[in-house]
């Protein structure tokens, strides 16, 4: 059973990392799956090389039919069964492609928000959409909630996976503390996560729980690992100018974009992740499945994916005090430490492998197809 992924964007982020886990991980779990892009990114070449087939396309207008007319060659050309988007744009393009053949598609809903043309473009998509998945039990709970969807019927949860193999560290983990000027006896804390410009993440709670955290345990430094959002870089900017005026930026290091995760993961003695909305928390499972011991906002997907705070210290979001409180906890505690990272990895290397993800979608794929009974 052939299947198709749509993806309009091959930049860095939380979906394409998925995606780009699913392309290298299709042929070993029996995946017949080829990859369309409708735009580029930094991750292109690696989508190329990842094992999987690749299509490349190019969506010029919001409502592109010559794409969906090209999408459909690949949809007779291959045989696909179904076609799994990830966005409203993707799957309005594939539904347009798909009429008339037997082909089903699958939209992935991975946040709640969208802008006013997507949110539109919802209303058309999701009632025509042979399934929609959501990403935890909290987003399938808001969807219905916040969103107004029926989530009875063709709505199903599928968590997301990750890959360990590509969390494996490439470089030296004391090189890059020694880069940073990071010392032996330092306990070096960061977050993962782009500026967002629509404020899913809360950086600013961690800078603003930074100055108590310092004063508590000098011996340490926190690092910021993420790209500036073009469309705000005003998020950006504000969390190094608060560090400054703090008078902490020589402890407080904003790295920007970084390929390198994995060998910042393994450099730090916690992660944390200050987040106002989430849809799954696929940094945190990354941090976990490393053997980071994590502190998370207490969120419904981050108490999700951490087991209910069983293998993740939790935090009142948005508080800079809890967090320096919790923050201070952790360091002053080597044995909470340890035990939250050898509980962190075993539960998410169980509960969210790249395995597990690409089964569940295989179930579902199948389903759709009429090849399993529901």
């Amino acid at each position: 059973m052939r299947v198709l992924h749509i993806l309009d964007s091959l930049n860095r982020g939380g979906t394409e990392t998925l995606a780009l886990d699913v392309c290298r991980n299709a042929r070993a779990n029996n995946l017949d799956l080829t990859l369309v892009a409708t735009g580029g990114g930094r991750l292109e070449d690696e989508f190329r090389s990842s094992g999987a087939e690749f299509v490349r396309l190019e969506r010029r207008l919001p409502v592109d039919l010559d794409l969906a007319a090209r999408l459909r060659r690949v949809i007779e050309e291959r045989g696909a069964r179904v076609i799994h988007c990830h966005q409203a744009v993707e799957a309005l393009h594939a539904l347009i492609a798909a009429r008339g053949t037997r082909a089903r598609c699958v939209l992935s809903f991975h946040l709640l928000e969208a802008d006013a043309k997507n949110r539109l473009a919802l209303r058309v998509v999701v009632p025509r959409a042979a399934a929609c998945v959501a990403v935890s039990f909290d987003l399938l709970a808001r969807l219905e909630t916040e969103a107004g969807f029926a989530t009875e019927g063709h709505f199903r949860v599928v968590h997301n996976g990750v890959d360990a193999r590509r969390l494996r560290p490439v470089g030296d983990a004391r090189e890059l503390r020694r880069g940073l000027g990071v010392a032996d006896d330092e306990l070096l804390y960061g977050m993962v996560g782009n500026f967002y410009a629509d404020g899913r993440k809360d950086p600013m709670t961690a800078c603003r729980a930074l100055p108590r955290f310092f004063e508590r345990v000098p011996r340490a430094r926190f690092l910021f690992a993420g790209a500036r959002d073009p469309a705000a870089p005003q998020l950006y900017d504000e969390c190094v100018r608060f560090c400054t005026d703090a008078k902490i930026a020589e402890r407080v290091h904003f790295l920007g974009a970084r390929a390198d995760v994995p060998d910042i993961l393994a450099a730090l003695d916690a992660f944390v992740l200050s987040s106002r909305r989430e849809g799954f928390g696929i940094a945190a499972v990354e941090a976990m499945m490393a053997g980071a011991p994590c502190l998370l906002s207490d969120i419904g997907p981050l108490r999700e994916v951490s087991g209910e705070g069983r293998h993740a210290a939790l935090f009142a979001a948005g508080s800079s005090e809890d967090l320096a409180r919790r923050m201070t906890e952790l360091a002053c505690d080597d044995g909470l430490r340890a035990r939250l990272a050898a509980g962190a990895r075993e539960w998410a290397a169980r509960e969210f492998s790249i395995e597990s993800h690409i089964a569940s979608l295989k179930r579902l794929y199948g389903e759709l197809a009429g090849e399993v009974k529901n």
